[in-house]
């Protein structure tokens, strides 16, 4: 069990970046986790094939996680990396990613962002047969599942294909079968994942930001249920007959993803911008000065302040430099850890009638504090304004929010969560608003934790277009 700060936005999940080079490759992963870092921080760690597949790993960020002579030290022109945030199995190094084991076809090593739903089950009848487990992460299942089939098939692409038959969730994998590289989305597409040229191959990352920085380009995104095979003069396109239509986490838009990154067609920026106008209309306050809660709030409340006609100001200020797992013994410690981390602009917020916009909450213990920062440094009233609607339900596919009674929302009125959150007043953007503003249909969407209406059959959750839960088995 882990302490940490009790968090106000969706916890991320993680990322995945393969590529297939003429040279070496270890320094282009290693920049493109640190680009990617903003998806997980807990561990990070490449894979390379040289005769072999050679891994470096570690806990913590990337630039601490790898050290420079080791990432100089490991040749290979084929390659995945991953950045972790745990949403199942311990932060422990046992579960830091590539997972690599060895088979008699050749070593294989996976990176995997997501969640699968069915992951107990699977190692619950695999346990039965004598199988036993490493770490706690779903992600072992998926290349012991894996390896066991190329065993019997000696077929990458068909196991691959296999694996995906068998496993129920969301994923997108970079995977590593002796000397080639794949990448692999879900057959729903929930988790991103796009493929791209860089300076001296192909590469696959779970977002498109990676090619601007690596000097590359965008490609197109990875198709739901496709396989893809990155070679250094191309990408092999494998269709496996199993894609399910889309359902995009929506949550990659309003919060997850990079601004600057594309993520299935749509500019992110432009999609949080629109939320924030959308915000605006629906939820219109009579105030001064629009304020961002930083950095994820930043461009929702920009197209606030636009359609608003409000002013938009930096009311406050973020301290990049503090752990995002600070531990907070007590409450007194809880409330300064929140200003370590902002600290209010007092000309900007004195005596001003203020609206905090933010992407999303979850608990709302520390959306409380930030109101009352923002009081305490002279608001008249401080309106709150949320680029989502509530969080109702848990995640079940990759972002940690797992039970209904941590949300601010279970049984409450929003007029009952504005009074918890000591704000004059609170306003949820609606689904529809939202589905709008991100510009995909919603039925390409996956809006489970905000409808309680799952793509993907979970045990005692309604499936989406079901009329009844007791028909679900």
């Amino acid at each position: 069990m882990r302490l940490t700060e009790p968090e106000h936005h969706p916890r991320e999940e993680c990322g995945v970046f393969a590529i297939a080079s003429v040279s070496s490759v270890s320094i282009d992963i290693f920049y493109a986790l640190r680009i990617l870092q903003h998806r997980g921080q807990e561990s990070a760690g490449i894979s390379v094939y040289n005769n072999g597949i050679k891994s470096i790993k570690g806990m913590g960020l990337a630039h601490q996680a790898l050290k420079a002579d080791d990432i100089q030290n490991l040749k290979g022109d084929l390659g995945i990396g991953h950045v972790r945030y745990s949403t199942v199995g311990s932060s422990t190094i046992e579960n830091a990613q590539p997972i690599v084991v060895s088979t008699n076809y050749g070593d294989i090593a996976l990176a995997h962002n997501g969640e699968i739903v069915n992951a107990d089950k699977i190692m619950n009848d695999l346990k039965k047969k004598g199988w036993a487990f490493i770490t706690s992460s779903d992600s072992e299942i998926v290349i012991r599942l894996l390896a066991n089939d190329i065993a019997n098939t000696g077929d990458p692409i068909r196991s691959i294909r296999n694996l995906m038959s068998t496993i129920q969730g969301a994923y997108s994998l970079a995977i590593m079968i002796d000397n080639r590289v794949f990448a692999v989305r879900d057959p729903y597409g929930i988790r991103p994942l796009c493929v791209g040229r860089t300076k001296t191959g192909y590469a696959a990352a779970s977002e498109s930001v990676v090619f601007d920085t690596l000097g590359g380009e965008l490609i197109r995104d990875v198709e739901p249920g496709e396989i893809v095979e990155l070679l250094p003069g191309e990408i092999k396109s494998i269709k496996t007959g199993l894609s399910k239509g889309q359902a995009h986490c929506m949550f990659e838009w309003v919060y997850i993803a990079r601004a600057d990154s594309f993520m299935d067609g749509t500019l992110v920026y432009e999609a949080r911008r629109r939320i924030g106008e959308q915000l605006a209309k629906e939820q219109p306050v009579d105030a001064d000065v629009v304020v961002p809660i930083p950095d994820s709030g930043r461009s929702h409340a920009m197209g606030y302040a636009e359609a608003s006609g409000m002013r938009y100001s930096e009311g406050l200020m973020k301290n990049r430099y503090v752990e995002r797992t600070f531990i907070m013994p007590d409450q007194a410690d809880r409330t300064t850890g929140v200003m370590l981390k902002l600290n209010p602009i007092k000309s900007v917020l004195k005596d001003k009638r203020v609206v905090l916009v933010d992407d999303s909450i979850v608990r709302g213990t520390t959306m409380r504090k930030i109101v009352q920062l923002v009081r305490n440094a002279g608001a008249k009233e401080v309106h709150v304004r949320v680029g989502s609607p509530p969080i109702i339900a848990p995640c079940y596919f990759g972002i940690d929010m797992k039970t209904r009674d941590q949300f601010a929302a279970t049984g409450r009125t929003v007029e009952e969560i504005g009074k918890m959150l000591t704000a004059d007043s609170l306003g949820y953007l609606s689904v529809e608003g939202l589905v709008g503003a991100i510009g995909h249909n919603a039925s390409d969407l996956c809006l489970g934790c905000l409808t309680e209406e799952y793509p993907i059959p979970v045990p005692g959750e309604k499936v989406r277009y079901q009329r009844k839960l007791d028909s679900f088995t």
